[in-house]
């Protein structure tokens, strides 16, 4: 199981930092979504949104440096466990909004596929915090964009709206 320890960090540490960096590029958009996530009023989703990034950011660091992984993942496990969450109120609501879960805006009613997705993100950072922790080395940094290249398909892939995927089949 220890062979599995670098990877799994590294791959979480590659999905908190892009999302941290992806809150700061689409800052406007994610502000919004934000808010509208934990239903509070958009004048504090900018600042939801930063402070997320800035936690996303520090857990992703930690995550990278193997004294600190069990802290970091442990932050990132409740960090989407709360993501968790709060896209499941938002889908038992049936509210129509961009939840800023992929690269392009999508004002759609949020489906069970990102709670899903940020359940398994808790559920990997977890057994990550218990994993031995191991310098990484390069194999394990090709695995690990390896499988956040598949984790990138598979949101954009979950994106596609349902009509276009019937129609494909």
């Amino acid at each position: 199981m220890s062979g599995v320890a670098a990877p799994l960090a590294l791959f979480l540490a590659v999905v908190l930092l892009t999302a941290a960096a992806h809150k700061l590029v689409a800052r406007d958009r994610l502000a919004a979504a934000a808010a509208r996530l934990a239903g509070v009023s958009p004048a504090l989703g900018q600042p939801l949104s930063f402070a997320a990034a800035a936690v996303e950011a520090g857990a992703g660091l930690a995550l990278v440096l193997p004294t600190a992984r069990p802290a970091g993942a442990l932050v990132a496990a409740l960090l989407w466990s709360a993501y968790t969450v709060l896209l499941l109120r938002a889908h038992r609501a049936g509210r129509a909004f961009d939840c800023g879960c992929s690269f392009g805006s999508q004002a759609k009613v949020a489906s069970l596929y990102p709670a899903n997705r940020a359940g398994m993100l808790a559920g990997l950072a977890a057994i990550a915090v218990v994993l031995p922790a191991a310098m990484p080395g390069v194999l394990d940094l090709f695995a690990a964009l390896a499988f956040f290249a598949l984790y990138l398909a598979a949101g954009e892939l979950a994106a596609v709206p349902s009509t276009v995927r019937s129609v494909a089949r």
